[in-house]
């Protein structure tokens, strides 16, 4: 978590939401969902490969939550 998190926070950036839960087989797998205001979509795109380069991180996902009035 503090490698996932150090992405952030050397951006200046926190996260509204953060869930965290271990899960798998075996209870090793850790799963973080997290939620954040971001600028630019540019910078989401730097995040998300920064993060997909952290040895053991599987997969990230991005979605973009649309609000009234974007297109």
């Amino acid at each position: 978590m503090p490698r996932v998190m150090e992405q952030f926070a050397k951006r200046g950036l926190i996260p509204a939401r953060w869930h965290s839960s271990l899960g798998g087989r075996d209870g090793d797998t850790l799963t973080i969902d997290l939620q954040i205001e971001m600028p630019a979509p540019a910078l989401v795109e730097r995040i998300a490969a920064c993060l997909r380069q952290i040895v053991e991180v599987e997969a990230v996902l991005v979605s973009r939550k649309r609000v009234a009035g974007d297109r």
